[in-house]
């Protein structure tokens, strides 16, 4: 089984990396929007911290949400409307295996993106070298688990393979900028911050900020743990349920 599954991996990362969308707007753009951005205001402070690095941890957070939850929630509508899943679930494969491969491939591509972040905040923009690597490599892999099931959970939503990029941006884009990911929340409207104030990436950008700037240990981010798990929950929960392997187009 252990086998199946690495061939299986190997098999989604080579259509990955073959499709030029995904790699630029999954793995490409948090770099870029680290270099532009870092280049423009990284110097500068944001809530006390420099620029640079105040955007490598929100950028870092941006690769997660960008890869685990719209890339994968984009992939498997357009896979399932084409008849790509109902054909897998026909072959001998397993599909617990199939999916496991699916979002073990995310993994990988959001590990290669955090190597990336990190060498070029570090040689390029003079960032901060993270407090704790291994506490933020859990705090990642973490983020990246509730966010694939909460994207495989919003594939039930998704009616039609045209509509699964407005869908998922219409979601995801908002949220990058409500949470934090590239300015201080302290300055926006009150219903903004109530939104910011249940938003999964605010917790998980919370999480990892903790652990770039100050080498917290993981264990003791209680709160963000707890919302982070309870959102991973019932991702899951709903994923159970509304995930299907058949077209929903007539």
């Amino acid at each position: 089984m252990i086998g199946l599954l690495l061939r299986e991996i190997r098999a989604q990362q080579k259509l990955f990396w073959r499709s030029r969308e995904a790699a630029f707007f999954t793995f490409l753009l948090p770099i870029i929007f680290l270099l532009l951005l870092g280049s423009v205001y990284g110097d500068e402070e944001i809530d006390g911290i420099k620029g640079s690095t105040y955007l490598l941890s929100g950028l870092l957070g941006y690769g997660v949400v960008a890869t685990a939850f719209a890339g994968l929630a984009i992939s498997l509508v357009l896979r399932r409307e084409s008849g790509v899943l109902k054909r897998v679930r026909g072959t001998p494969l397993p599909t617990s295996v199939y999916l496991a491969a699916v979002i073990a491939s995310t993994l990988v591509v959001i590990a290669a993106n955090t190597v990336a972040q990190l060498l070029v905040a570090r040689f390029v923009l003079d960032a901060r070298w993270p407090a704790s690597l291994g506490g933020l490599a859990l705090a990642l892999l973490l983020g990246a688990l509730v966010f694939a099931a909460l994207g495989v959970a919003l594939t039930g939503a998704v009616r039609s393979a045209e509509g699964s990029s407005a869908l998922v941006n219409a979601i995801y884009l908002p949220l990058t900028f409500i949470s934090g990911v590239f300015f201080s929340t302290e300055g926006m409207p009150g219903f903004l911050q109530a939104i910011a104030n249940v938003s999964p990436l605010t917790y998980l950008l919370d999480l990892i900020r903790s652990l770039v700037l100050e080498g917290d240990a993981i264990y003791d981010a209680g709160e963000d743990l707890l919302v982070l798990g309870a959102w991973g929950l019932a991702g899951l929960i709903v994923a159970l349920r509304v995930f299907r392997w058949e077209p929903r187009e007539a």
